[in-house]
């Protein structure tokens, strides 16, 4: 297939890509369409709209598509089946439990936020919120503190890690987007994380915490002391960080002088897909076969954890058209000139695009895929260092975090499990999203500082 190529006249556009967006807006808020269909919508009205023939439509939804999973389909189904033997095999459970023991009930939500950080690199923010949010009603049943106190840091922790640390999908997809590698997103991504959970979750959960006191939801039973069942801590954390360390030595060790084979070797294993694919392998044998499960058992959970995965990719794709569509359109060469004369750092164009986006649509797959895209197209963003980049990623993904309201499906999932009203989710945890926000939008812009 030959690559598309195609000049559109600015004005026109610029109202192609206006109509395409307002469209795009309509079709999900007002008639509920699903994210995929309105996107691909929006693509081709962008294109069709700027007058592009149909032949390089075609050619540019096939490019996007290919384009965008190829670089993340694999990682986001080996992650997914990571997380699920993680949460099955109760190694989730067992870090909470350990931190909690360590911390102690008065720095519980220390705790529960670390463990929310660690999981939420691994597994969707749901699937932890299920596992994990028993652990806190259990805890505030013996403190008889509001829910909230401890509620807040363990969702902010699971939204700092899915947010900003590979490989996490919503981490994984804009920087694959934005040509960052993992290894440099992890170093920019997870101090990122680490501050947002402490503003958003421990200061903001102490807070709010001691302002609104919530009950425990009235079917709650205290957990059960079910630790000799549970793997081992030292067992669950090595097999976590097994794809942190991988690729973080594999980045390092391009700055160390050290021989050539040797490098090869590293680079090789630091390979996301490699790293990922070891770690699976590993949770399978320490968390799977060494603790009883058969064969038949292991293949269950694997296929369990995958059901999601179908969706997320056709989200992702349909998002990936839409970049191709724009970039291929020409529209990064008129929106550039347009953001220089603003004056505005692009770190925080990033993140307004994404907060729009997140504001209007409700998912944050689909406001990373679409502010990510965008500023791809930009000539002046793609000939930043990577550790720019990187940062203007954290933006990004903070501000497709923020501002979490009735439209999202977390704002629901919320509110349901700890059974409190929409007001008071509202007061919680849309505040705790864009603390997240706002905190990675500060850390991005002074990392930007530094990286030129």
């Amino acid at each position: 297939m030959t690559e598309a190529t195609f000049a559109a006249e600015p004005g026109r556009l610029l109202i192609a890509a206006s109509a395409g967006i307002i469209c795009l807006l309509i079709l999900i808020i007002k008639f509920k369409l699903h994210p995929v269909i309105s996107m691909m919508i929006f693509a081709v009205i962008i294109g069709a709209g700027a007058g592009m023939p149909l032949s390089v439509i075609s050619e540019t939804v096939e490019k996007g598509v290919g384009k965008t999973l190829q670089g993340i389909a694999l990682l986001v189904g080996l992650g997914s089946m990571f997380g699920g033997i993680l949460e099955v095999s109760g190694g989730a459970q067992k870090v909470a439990q350990t931190l909690i023991d360590k911390f102690g009930q008065k720095k519980a939500g220390w705790a529960l936020g670390l463990t929310g950080l660690v999981i939420g690199t691994t597994a969707f923010f749901e699937a932890g919120v299920v596992v994990l949010i028993p652990l806190v009603f259990s805890v505030a049943k013996q403190t008889e503190r509001s829910t909230l106190f401890y509620a807040i840091p363990l969702l902010s922790g699971l939204a700092s890690g899915y947010a900003f640390v590979p490989p996490s999908a919503g981490s994984v997809l804009v920087a694959n987007s934005l040509n960052v590698n993992f290894g440099t997103m992890m170093m920019v991504g997870i101090p990122t994380a680490i501050a947002a959970m402490i503003v958003s979750g421990i200061i903001w959960g102490r807070f709010i915490g001691t302002k609104i006191f919530t009950k425990l939801p009235v079917n709650v039973q205290e957990i059960k002391d079910d630790e000799k069942e549970l793997p081992p801590f030292g067992l669950v954390l090595g097999v976590i960080l097994i794809p942190l360390i991988l690729i973080l030595v594999s980045t390092i060790s391009g700055y160390m002088p050290v021989p050539d084979t040797l490098k090869n070797i590293l680079g090789f294993l630091g390979e996301p897909f490699v790293a990922l694919t070891i770690a699976t392998l590993a949770a399978m044998y320490f968390l799977g076969i060494r603790r009883g499960y058969s064969k038949e058992q292991l293949k269950k959970v694997l296929d369990h954890s995958l059901r999601p995965v179908g969706m997320i990719l056709l989200v992702i794709a349909s998002g990936g058209v839409i970049r191709w569509m724009l970039q291929d359109s020409g529209l990064g060469n008129i929106i550039g000139p347009a953001v220089e004369k603003s004056c505005l750092p692009l770190i925080l164009v990033a993140f307004l695009i994404a907060l729009l986006v997140r504001v209007s649509v409700g998912s944050s797959i689909v406001a990373m895929t679409m502010a990510s895209g965008i500023m791809a197209t930009m000539p002046s963003v793609m000939g930043m260092s990577m550790l720019y980049r990187a940062a203007m990623c954290c933006a990004i993904c903070g501000g497709a975090t923020a501002l979490s309201h009735v439209n999202d499906a977390g704002f629901w999932l919320v509110g349901t499990f700890l059974e409190i009203d929409e007001k008071t989710t509202l007061k919680s945890w849309t505040i705790m999203e864009t603390l997240i926000g706002v905190t990675s939008l500060i850390v991005s812009l002074i990392i930007s500082v530094f990286a030129g």
